[in-house]
């Protein structure tokens, strides 16, 4: 079956043909570092990183780039209240704090986020204040192409003159005459109302740390011509998919593809945007108090579970968080990992010898080849369990282990093989490998307790050969890893 995406440009599931065969381009948004990572940010990318795994899997090698909003009236306007003399300093605040400090403070904590929750680094991770010559380029292309012009009010402002652009509006299919006036700037500078900011001249009070120097006068890029700025650094000026959350179609993502198809870019082939995160059925707000965030998720559930939760909805519907998630989530997930125990447990001594990745199964594959169907790929995924306790159950060995590599395969793809199912503290690589030695060393006792050297010694070897060291004492076995 041919790999199919929906585009929310053509509102059509459509076949992805990469734009070089066996290689794909994907940007999408990250996170403005305002503040704590919020159950939004980090649903969208474990949604693109499951799209990752999946491209991969189908044999492309993937370019991923996921950047970073480090200036921002948002992130300015946090740093200036931490100098108030009011300042309360609630959970997350910081005294005093510049504006430059506090969005590399809370891009740790981001990372931190997706770390534990196994969302695979990017390729590049660029920031917006380390591309400020790009941005300069882009606003001189639009200028001089007619499409974007500076503030009429002298306040070194420049926009983009959103009626040069006849297509303006067709992300979202809107019309222009509909849309609100945009709330980047104040309106007298501007043609049309709607018009939008690509430079932002620096105002009285700003922090002189925030201002770089322009053709235009000192000030900094607008929030949209950021992203424009730096795909094309890093994927060109056409590559293959632009995602983020369904929140950003407008204006973020409309602006970002007129200003780009403006300038002559073809930009992106595909746009794919992942659904909202509600609370029974509610927006999430924090004035009424029904919000959820992944630092409290993971007070609740290990990383392995919240990973599960946060992936098991079909990336463009709405995922609806209610008190019993996380424990119908980890329910679920114990399921797996009891399998994976028995199944390693009742093998050890029958000839396997680690995992070598293979192949999913076909409904796997179907499933996440239409429009990556995560809830249909989870139920192939449950009935290979299934099937796998029952071959146990029944003695039929190599079905068994069958089973147990094909579901470690859907594992892999899912990313769910690379969170700890321990406490979110844990390392993940740690937490995963003492889960996976403890098990063949109880296998391993039991074969000894039976007498059954031969199943011990294979075992021992099998460590061995993955560079786990055992020694035996007089309180059972250890183990560490080989050093060079």
């Amino acid at each position: 079956m041919t790999l199919r995406f929906y585009d929310t440009a053509s509102a059509e599931v459509r076949n992805f043909v990469p734009l070089i065969a066996g290689r794909a381009s994907l940007y999408y948004c990250g996170a403005t570092v305002q503040g704590m990572p919020h159950v939004g940010h980090i649903r969208s990318a474990i949604a693109f990183d499951q799209l990752t795994r999946w491209l991969e899997y189908r044999g492309h090698r993937v370019t991923v780039v996921r950047n970073v909003t480090d200036i921002d009236d948002k992130i300015l306007a946090k740093s200036a209240e931490s100098f108030s003399p009011d300042f309360g300093g609630g959970p997350g605040e910081v005294a005093g704090e510049e504006w430059w400090a506090l969005a590399y403070r809370f891009e740790q904590e981001f990372l931190k986020a997706y770390d534990i929750l196994g969302v695979s680094r990017p390729t590049y991770e660029p920031r917006a204040t380390g591309h400020i010559p790009e941005m300069h380029a882009l606003i001189q292309q639009l200028i001089d192409r007619g499409h974007a012009y500076p503030a009429l009010d002298e306040s070194g402002d420049v926009y983009f003159d959103v009626r040069s652009w006849s297509k303006y509006g067709a992300l979202t299919r809107q019309n222009i005459d509909d849309m609100q006036a945009a709330p980047d700037a104040d309106p007298r500078g501007k043609k049309d109302p709607r018009d939008f900011a690509l430079w932002k001249g620096s105002k009285e009070g700003e922090p002189a740390t925030a201002s770089w120097a322009s053709p235009w006068g000192a000030g900094r890029p607008g929030w949209h011509l950021e992203c424009s700025a730096m795909v094309t650094k890093y994927l060109g000026t056409e590559f293959d998919i632009h995602g983020g959350g369904l929140d950003l179609r407008f204006p973020h993502h409309e602006n970002e593809m007129a200003q780009s198809r403006a300038a002559g870019h073809p930009f992106a082939n595909f746009w794919m945007h992942n659904g909202m995160v509600t609370y029974e059925g509610e927006k999430m707000s924090k004035s009424i108090g029904n919000t959820i965030s992944p630092a409290e998720m993971l007070e609740l559930a290990p990383p392995r579970v919240v990973r599960y939760y946060l992936g098991q909805a079909h990336y463009r519907s709405v995922l609806d968080y209610r008190p019993t998630s996380l424990q119908e989530a980890a329910a679920a997930v114990e399921r797996i990992e009891g399998f994976i125990n028995r199944a390693v447990r009742a093998l050890a001594g029958d000839g396997t010898s680690g995992f070598a990745y293979g192949k999913v199964p076909g409904a796997f594959e179907r499933a996440m080849d239409d429009d990556l169907n995560v809830p249909q790929a989870l139920a192939v995924l449950h009935e290979t369990v299934r099937a796998g306790n029952t071959a146990l159950t029944e003695g039929r060995l190599e079905d068994a282990r069958e089973a147990l590599h094909q579901v470690h395969d859907m594992l892999r793809v899912l990313g769910l093989n690379d969170v700890a199912s321990g406490p979110a503290g844990d390392s993940r690589e740690a937490a995963a490998l003492e889960v996976l030695v403890q098990a063949q060393l109880a296998a391993r006792a039991e074969a000894r307790a039976n007498k059954d050297w031969a199943a011990s010694d294979a075992i021992r070897d099998t460590l061995k050969e993955a560079g786990v060291v055992v020694e035996d004492g007089p309180d059972g076995a250890t183990w560490s890893l080989k050093r060079d």
